[in-house]
C-alpha cells in the first residue's frame, strides 16, 4: 500500500469520480473524510461494500462555503490528527447556449467548480503548513482547453481551476505542499451522461474525437489521483495531467467503434 495511514479528504465523494477515488485511496491504506452536499447519497457511499472495513468519516455540506470547507478540515484533524491529501472533486454542469445561459447558473458553476477549490485548498493548506507538508489535487477537465458552445460556464470554471492550481503550487512549494490537477476526458459517469452523452448521436461525436475509442472509467482517474498523492510524484507540482484517451492530441476525427450489443 503506497499511502498507508495517510489521511485524505475528498469532496464530491458520493458518486462517480469522487467515489472511485475514495475507494482507491481506501485500498491504498488511507483514512478517509468524504464530503458531499447530497447527504443521502454520501451515507450510501460511505456504507458501500467497496468501503467496508475502511476508516471513513462523512461530512455533509457545500464545499464552496468557506466555513464548511474549514469544518471539513477541522473534522479530519480532530478525528485523525492531520490531513495529508486534499482532493477537490466537487463539480456541477449546466448545458446551455451562451445567449440563454442565466447569470445565476453561471455563478453557481463558478462557485462549486472554482470557489470550492479555493476554499478547500486554502483550509487544507493552512493545516498542511502547520504539520510540515501535504499534497492537494484539484479536478479539472479537458474543457479547460477545448471549449464547447453549450459549456461556457463549465469551460470557464475548469480553465480557472488550471490557473488556480499553478498559483497554489507556486505559493505552497516553500511549505512542502505539492498542488496538481487532473483533467479527465469524457468519463462514464452520471455527470457525463447529463452533459454530453444524452443520445447515440452525442456519444458518436465524442467517440469520433477519442483515439482510444471508448469512454474513460472513474477508476482510471482514481489511479492518477493515487499517483499524484504518492511519493512517486514527489517532484511533480503545478501540473494538470490529462486523462482523455488521446483526445487533446487529436487534430482530426476517427471512426468510432460500433457499440456492442
Amino acid at each position: 500500500m503506497r499511502l498507508q495511514n495517510k489521511v485524505v479528504a475528498v469532496t464530491g465523494a458520493a458518486r462517480g469520480i469522487g467515489l472511485a477515488c475514495a475507494q482507491r485511496f481506501a485500498q491504498e491504506g488511507c483514512k478517509l473524510v468524504l464530503s458531499d452536499i447530497d447527504e443521502k447519497a454520501l451515507q450510501k457511499a460511505c456504507g458501500s461494500d467497496a468501503l467496508r472495513g475502511a476508516d471513513v468519516t462523512c461530512h455533509f455540506g457545500d464545499s464552496a462555503d468557506h466555513a464548511i470547507a474549514g469544518a471539513m478540515v477541522k473534522l479530519a484533524v480532530e478525528r485523525y490528527d492531520r490531513l495529508d491529501i486534499m482532493l477537490s472533486n466537487a463539480g456541477i454542469f449546466y448545458g446551455e447556449d451562451f445567449l440563454e445561459l442565466q447569470i445565476t447558473d453561471f455563478q453557481r458553476v463558478m462557485d462549486v467548480n472554482v470557489r470550492s477549490v479555493f476554499t478547500c485548498g486554502q483550509a487544507a493548506a493552512r493545516q498542511m503548513v502547520r504539520q510540515g507538508g501535504g499534497t492537494i489535487i484539484n479536478m479539472s477537465s479537458i474543457t479547460a482547453v477545448l471549449a464547447d458552445a453549450r459549456q461556457a460556464a463549465y469551460s470557464a470554471s475548469k480553465g480557472a481551476v488550471n490557473q488556480l492550481t499553478k498559483a497554489m503550487a507556486l505559493s505552497l512549494a516553500p511549505h512542502n505542499i505539492r498542488v496538481n490537477a487532473i483533467g479527465p476526458g469524457t468519463i462514464d459517469t452520471e455527470l457525463a451522461g447529463k452533459a454530453v452523452l444524452g443520445d447515440e448521436e452525442a456519444r458518436m461525436r465524442v467517440m469520433s474525437r477519442t483515439p482510444l475509442g471508448r469512454l474513460g472509467r472513474p477508476d482510471e482517474i482514481a489511479g492518477v489521483a493515487v499517483f499524484l498523492a504518492s511519493d512517486d510524484a514527489s517532484y511533480v507540482t503545478g501540473q494538470t495531467i490529462y486523462v482523455d484517451g488521446g483526445r487533446l492530441a487529436l487534430g482530426y476525427t476517427v471512426s468510432p467503434p460500433a457499440r456492442q450489443a
